[in-house]
């Protein structure tokens, strides 16, 4: 008897992002604000080699380092890959080659992009120049990018002070990344189940473990987990913490509780918010059971169900 097809695995776009500020050192500071200024500096390493882009410690010694050196605008692509779908926030929003250029001067090779036509259009040893965005605010953006160039390798390497009037000495960069999330089978059915307001986790054949999310396969035997089994709703707070920092975009006053919560029947605590009780009388031992919002896929906190604590040797391994 042939068995039923088993449900479409979930998907869903999701994207992580967040501002990542950083102060700047000497080098980096220099760096940066010179590419405001039409100006590529590198950093001259102990073994004579120029390093663009500079570092601030010797990649050898270690040592730090901060004998700045002008190179120039030219240099010669080393390697390449075609981009033929540019994605949003790139260099350039058409079709382009991205490329390590070796800038004359340099021994290391900095990577961006050459706006080129197509993928024939370009080649290892050919000759570019830097494209100089429009407005230069003291960024790697301030080189919008490569394009060709025709003119021979200038080898002078000149000294630089470093020094500018108005030096950059911070920088804000918008990290950011777009995937589809796949959970899989397992976390497939623990997702359906809780649209239910129920939880299912699925029991190890070998150790007998019952794990909450499910994994697909037991962390402990490393054998595949297919038995499904229900537990809670209610469960036993192992061990919490306070939260005292608000979460941008989260609409919950704090101070408040996040807690691990180890299931009735489940071998592994989840975590999730405490609420019903004030925040300085959450314990070890709390029993909870779970709130759930209209057309919520998952519950909006636990609270207190009134039964006596647990005691601490039904849930130590949890803890």
């Amino acid at each position: 008897m042939a068995s039923a097809p088993s449900p479409e695995v979930l998907r869903a776009p999701l994207v992580l992002e967040f501002p990542f500020t950083r102060s700047l050192g000497p080098v980096q500071s220099a760096f940066l604000t010179g590419l405001r200024e039409r100006t590529v500096l590198g950093v001259k390493a102990e073994d004579g080699r120029t390093l663009v882009p500079p570092v601030e410690y010797d990649p050898v010694t270690a040592e730090e380092i901060r004998d700045l050196v002008e190179v120039g605008a030219t240099g010669t692509v080393t390697t390449w890959a075609w981009n033929h779908e540019p994605r949003r926030g790139q260099p350039l929003d058409t079709p382009f080659a991205w490329v390590l250029v070796k800038l004359d001067g340099a021994d290391t090779a900095l990577l961006h992009a050459l706006d080129v036509p197509g993928p024939d259009a370009v080649g290892t040893g050919m000759r570019v120049r830097i494209r100089w965005a429009a407005e230069r605010i003291g960024a790697i953006t301030d080189i919008a990018c490569f394009e060709p160039d025709d003119g021979q390798a200038e080898a002078e390497v000149r000294p630089h002070s470093g020094e500018f009037a108005d030096p950059v000495t911070g920088i804000v960069a918008l990290a950011r990344l777009d995937y589809t999330y796949a959970p899989g089978r397992a976390q497939t059915a623990y997702i359906r189940a809780l649209s239910d307001q129920r939880t299912v986790g699925e029991r190890c054949p070998s150790c007998r473990k019952v794990y909450v999310p499910p994994r697909g396969a037991c962390p402990t035997c490393g054998v595949a987990t297919t038995e499904r089994v229900e537990v809670g709703p209610r469960g036993t707070v192992t061990t919490y913490c306070i939260v005292n920092i608000k979460a941008k975009n989260l609409d919950i006053e704090v101070p408040y509780v996040y807690a691990h919560i180890a299931l009735d029947g489940a071998d592994l605590a989840l975590h999730a918010r405490i609420a019903g009780i004030p925040y300085d009388q959450v314990r070890m031992g709390l029993r909870v059971e779970p709130v759930w919002t209209e057309g919520a896929r998952f519950p909006d906190h636990y609270r207190p169900t009134g039964e006596p604590d647990a005691d601490y040797d039904t849930y130590k391994e949890l803890v």
